[in-house]
């Protein structure tokens, strides 16, 4: 049995187009209380912003986030995971590029997020249900 990551993906999402301001995308990031945005070009994701990026790209560089847009802070190109690829896929793709949030995109169509967060509070059941898969195929058919 695998364990896709459209399973375990959050369908809800923040999302904000690249040209707003660092300033606004905050206050919506605040609002969504979450802590990244999806940054949207034309209705496509082309990279994601986190509260890392504020604090570091514009905040300790000492920039007016009211001047800066979110297409120069956000990280692109963005890192995604096809919905029908396995959660060990999705959990080597985060630790490989030291990212938490990996947004979940088929054909250029984003579909949700899966967090490291969900990841770990989903562990222990996918671990168990791995384990009982592996008996179930381990033990003498009689």
């Amino acid at each position: 049995m695998s364990y896709l990551v459209k399973h375990y993906m959050t369908k809800e999402f923040p999302t904000i187009e690249e040209d707003i301001s660092v300033t606004e995308a905050a206050k919506t990031m605040s609002k969504s209380g979450r802590g990244f945005l999806i940054v949207l070009k034309d209705g496509r994701p082309t990279g994601i912003v986190t509260e890392h990026d504020f604090v570091y790209k514009v905040i300790a560089r000492e920039l007016d986030p009211a001047k800066v847009s979110v297409s120069e802070v956000m990280s692109s190109p963005i890192i995604t995971i096809d919905p029908d690829e396995d959660l060990l896929k999705a959990s080597e793709l985060m630790q490989k590029y030291s990212i938490r949030r990996l947004p979940v995109v088929k054909d250029g169509i984003i579909y949700g997020v899966v967090t490291a967060r969900e990841i770990a509070q989903r562990c222990g059941e996918y671990v168990n249900r791995s384990i009982r898969d592996i008996m179930r195929w381990a033990s003498p058919i009689g």
